[in-house]
């Protein structure tokens, strides 16, 4: 049975196009996607964190996930995704947008990395289908059904697993910083890349993550500074990241 029998569909066709436009400059530095550069140290930081603390594996271990399955939900071109196989992950990426998956095709390939990318939403995966680790950066305020997007991360995640997600917190500093700098005057994110009413407050997110059977163990802030860029910090206001398990 496919999970499509259970779960809405959760694609934003818009913003599917709006990313995959973006597709062919996904590994450039310095185009459309340099502030998810910027940003993917930060994040990967983080994931390795809870990797670490949920598994008790080393820090300096150049393979914590090995004999592990990881699953990167909404992965665009494969920012995460391939630092997941390089982890030791038998990894696997879907997204949307059918021209950033091509992109992480070719990509890895010319890495050497064996990595299971898929054209699709979360709700197209099988329903008997389980993961150690899953991950959505950045993914849920792009999505037309959140609770139901949570509903079939929650499903993808395998009895002992973890589940880590980031997302702008709806705040004044994100509307202000993602926004009215990042889009409309810095011109640092493409426009039209986000929707402020789709942001979540931390305990938004925590309350769908519950219902849908899952309990929060941490939740970290995400702060930009003028000196450092992006940092992690105690500070929600604009941007946070979470682990999730299972209850």
């Amino acid at each position: 049975m496919n999970a499509t029998t259970t779960l809405p569909a959760t694609i934003d066709p818009k913003g599917a196009a709006h990313f995959g436009a973006m597709a062919a400059e996904w590994w450039d530095p310095n185009g459309s996607s340099k502030m998810l550069h910027r940003l993917n140290p930060v994040r990967l930081g983080y994931v390795r964190a809870a990797i670490d603390r949920h598994w008790g594996t080393d820090p300096t271990a150049l393979r914590p996930l090995s004999g592990r399955r990881a699953l990167d939900v909404g992965c665009g071109a494969g920012l995460l995704t391939e630092p997941l196989a390089r982890m030791g992950a038998e990894a696997t990426g879907i997204d949307s947008a059918t021209e950033t998956i091509a992109a992480a095709r070719v990509h890895a390939g010319r890495q050497g990395l064996a990595i299971d990318y898929r054209a699709g939403g979360i709700e197209g995966m099988a329903a008997d289908e389980r993961f150690d680790l899953v991950c959505s950066m950045e993914v849920i305020e792009h999505v037309t059904d959140q609770p139901a997007f949570v509903r079939g991360l929650a499903a993808a995640l395998a009895e002992g697993g973890a589940l880590v997600m980031s997302t702008p917190n709806r705040t004044a500093l994100s509307k202000l910083a993602l926004i009215t700098v990042g889009e409309d005057i810095g011109r640092l994110i493409p426009k039209g890349t986000h929707d402020w009413d789709r942001f979540l407050t931390p305990d938004e997110l925590t309350a769908m993550l519950a219902a849908a059977g899952m309990r929060v163990t941490d939740v970290t802030g995400l702060s930009l500074s003028a000196t450092k860029g992006f940092t992690l910090s105690d500070d929600v206001r604009m941007n946070y990241l979470l682990t999730a398990v299972r209850v």
